[in-house]
């Protein structure tokens, strides 16, 4: 089996795969002062919830990181508990992509990776949208090329970034309200933050359609993806474990599968 870790800055996913079937996933909190042997007891208490350790079942590691500090300490943990080295997503990893960009070091592994799977299960051109910390947007051609993309501060990024600038406006719960025209200061927030958010994500892909190919397929994932794709009008597929996927396509081409 694989486990396929994506280190985001806010929150770190996990995902065990027996074959090309995604059987469990867990989401937690990235801190990235956590040491490989804190690291080491969180995902055993993850893996224990289905019976697995660290010495059965686990025979290969997959890890896209945007917090350097998290990804040194994951390296550590799977040489030191899973007595394997992890495939990392970095410069000199085989993807399959073609980075199209000035400087294809400076891509974040994330963005590789979503990019992969889209193309693998969508096909090209398509344009992949992270909803996280940031909110990223992602251009791949019809040849599975990886173009460029843009990127915009995450929703609950804005949501914290109003709040501690203003004087009077609190933060707000990441839920859209009944009307874009608010009736209290919550709703108002509320609406600008989701709808504004879902308003900028159409108004790129239109403009990226327009660069790339108006068929090209939308695909979103992320963690605040449920929040802001509901009130999108663009947008084809919402596919939650984007991420992971494109970690075991990693993993299969630089490794092989990973037993079932």
């Amino acid at each position: 089996m694989l486990l396929a870790v994506n280190v985001g800055n806010t929150n770190t996913v996990l995902g065990v795969f027996a074959g090309a079937e995604l059987k469990w996933s867990w989401r937690m909190s990235t801190q990235s002062e956590r040491t490989a042997d804190e690291l080491a007891v969180i995902f055993g208490g993850f893996l224990e919830q289905h019976e697995l350790s660290f010495s059965r079942q686990i025979s290969g590691v997959a890890i896209a990181s945007v917090v350097p500090t998290s990804t040194r300490a994951l390296r550590e943990m799977t040489e030191r508990y899973f007595s394997f080295p992890a495939v990392v997503v970095e410069p000199g990893t085989r993807t399959g992509l073609s980075i199209q960009t000035d400087n294809p070091r400076e891509v974040g592994a994330d963005r590789i990776v979503n990019a992969l799977a889209a193309y693998h299960r969508y096909g090209g051109p398509c344009i992949v949208i992270d909803f996280g910390t940031a909110t990223t947007f992602d251009a791949v051609s019809d040849k599975g090329e990886f173009l460029g993309g843009a990127i915009a501060p995450g929703v609950q990024v804005s949501n914290e970034a109003l709040s501690s600038a203003t004087a009077r406006l609190p933060q707000v719960e990441l839920h859209p309200p009944k009307s874009v025209v608010g009736k209290n200061t919550v709703e108002a927030i509320q609406a600008g933050l989701i709808f504004g958010a879902a308003a900028e994500a159409d108004g790129i892909i239109e403009r990226m359609k327009a660069d790339i190919g108006d068929g090209a397929t939308v695909v979103a994932t992320g963690g605040l993806a449920p929040v802001v794709v509901p009130s999108c009008q663009g947008i084809d597929h919402h596919d939650e474990w984007l991420t992971l996927e494109g970690l075991r396509l990693v993993f299969d081409r630089n490794v092989g599968p990973a037993d079932d």
